[in-house]
């Protein structure tokens, strides 16, 4: 199974209906992806390129479409899509091409539209995508999947597919990123119609929701505190709202049950090398900080400083796997982050009795102030909890005595004085964990994936 063959076969049940809509751009049918893939693979074959040619797809978000049409064109041609966000700038994108090994890059494809001769056959195990990281944690690295690795888990029977109790499923997630191309698996392979916005505000989000009456919603928990900030009318058409790229915060995913008031809050939790194997978590006010239990046949683990396997409650790194065909850093043979089928995460954390992972933060990202090690996601969690706080982050700057104290900055609804944020905080940290420095911004700053971007902090 590929998702070519799962979109040639919903093609020929339903060539009329419509896999994914960008509002006020245009809608795209099954049939029409189908044909149109057919017609950019023929392009691609008659211009010269080579089965397992890496191929750049730089598209803007109101392009959903023609990406949509891009990406399995180039994998029905034999080749390796690389999505690259189009905010990236011109010299990053030739420098990833020159390391990738790209020579063509394709912006649009509105001209594309040939008869199809003889396409070739794809095996499984054949790499079809790459997909950068965020880079959160330094260079951003090329990310191999398989045709087998994309199609993982997803059915051919429509009884089954995800989403059932939606018409249409809503998101924002830009072009290039993982949980991006997780929709666009969604719009071949799940139930509803994929719908988005060519530009994300949360009036326009909102907008799209409500006139779409989406059962399901896909964001950020960055998109998610706009969308409070914003005090738009309560949704009720929501029956289910996903979060995913960053742990949701407790209090954030409290509120958002007054947006939602129909909706089950679900966390997700994977990253760009794990993919599939996920946590997903239905927010429990027992279990506020959880990430839930491994999903769809995956497995977490927690290791310990000496490599055996943690003890429940024990913080270690946070491995997962799943029963897909992983994937590979592009052109690393061996990896500290690839290891018998299992993925490090980049993050620690722990598990409870009954298999829920709890993350402690970043491998990169805690604070060693003096004798102690404190969690950013913990600091940042008690921050969140604070009524005037919109957004939050903290991180480390240096200190004269401790080596490295905690500061944190904040995007507010009014200004809080120091006194009282630290008495709210008092409640909730232990002294060692109380932010010694506290920066109000307009913003946070963020890289392209929509993720904070905490080395840009100090």
């Amino acid at each position: 199974m590929t998702l070519s063959d799962l979109l040639a076969a919903r093609a020929a049940a339903e060539p009329d209906g419509v896999a994914m809509i960008v509002h006020g751009v245009g809608e795209l049918t099954y049939a029409g992806w189908d044909s149109r893939a057919d017609g950019l693979a023929n392009l691609l074959i008659t211009e010269g390129v080579r089965p397992g040619e890496p191929v750049g797809l730089v598209f803007p978000h109101a392009g959903w479409l023609d990406y949509a049409v891009a990406f399995m064109g180039v994998l029905r041609a034999g080749a390796v899509a690389v999505p690259i966000s189009d905010r990236t700038p011109e010299g990053e994108i030739r420098h990833l091409a020159e390391r990738v090994g790209i020579s063509r890059i394709l912006r649009d494809v509105t001209f594309m539209d040939r008869s199809v001769s003889s396409l070739p056959r794809v095996a499984p195990t054949d790499p079809a995508q790459i997909l950068f990281t965020s880079g959160t944690t330094g260079v951003a690295k090329g990310v191999t999947a398989t045709h087998a690795n994309l199609a993982h888990g997803l059915p051919r029977d429509p009884r089954r597919r995800a989403f059932r109790h939606s018409r249409h499923l809503a998101h924002a997630f830009p072009i290039g990123t993982n949980a991006g191309q997780m929709m666009l698996v969604n719009a071949i392979a799940a139930h509803p119609t994929v719908v988005t916005t060519p530009l994300f505000t949360p009036g326009r989000f909102a907008s799209l929701i409500a006139k779409y009456q989406a059962g399901t919603v896909f964001l950020v928990p960055a998109m998610a505190i706009e969308l409070l900030s914003a005090a738009v009318e309560p949704l009720d058409s929501v029956l289910l709202l996903g979060s995913a790229a960053a742990p949701l915060p407790s209090a954030v995913a409290g509120r958002l049950a007054g947006l939602f008031p129909a909706a089950m809050i679900t966390n997700y939790y994977t990253s760009t090398e794990a993919a599939p194997a996920q946590t997903i978590m239905v927010f429990d006010p027992e279990r506020p900080g959880s990430v839930g239990r491994a999903a769809a046949g995956g497995s977490v683990r927690i290791t310990s400083g000496d490599g055996g396997t943690a003890a429940p409650g024990e913080v270690g790194e946070v491995w997962m796997r799943s029963a897909a065909a992983p994937r590979a850093y592009l052109g690393e043979t061996a990896s500290d982050t690839f290891r018998d089928g299992w993925v490090r995460m980049g993050d620690l954390g722990y598990l409870d009795e009954e298999g829920y992972l709890f993350l402690v933060d970043r491998t990169g990202d805690v604070v060693k102030s003096g004798a102690h090690k404190v969690s950013t996601l913990k600091v940042e969690e008690a921050l969140h909890a604070h009524p005037l706080v919109t957004e939050a982050a903290a991180y480390g700057v240096p200190h004269p005595v401790l080596g490295t104290a905690v500061a944190a900055a904040l995007v507010v609804r009014e200004e809080i004085p120091l006194a009282d944020l630290r008495a709210f905080l008092l409640d909730r940290l232990a002294p060692h964990e109380l932010p010694s420095k506290v920066t109000t911004m307009d913003a946070l700053p963020r890289n392209r994936g929509g993720k904070v971007d905490k080395k840009a902090l100090p």
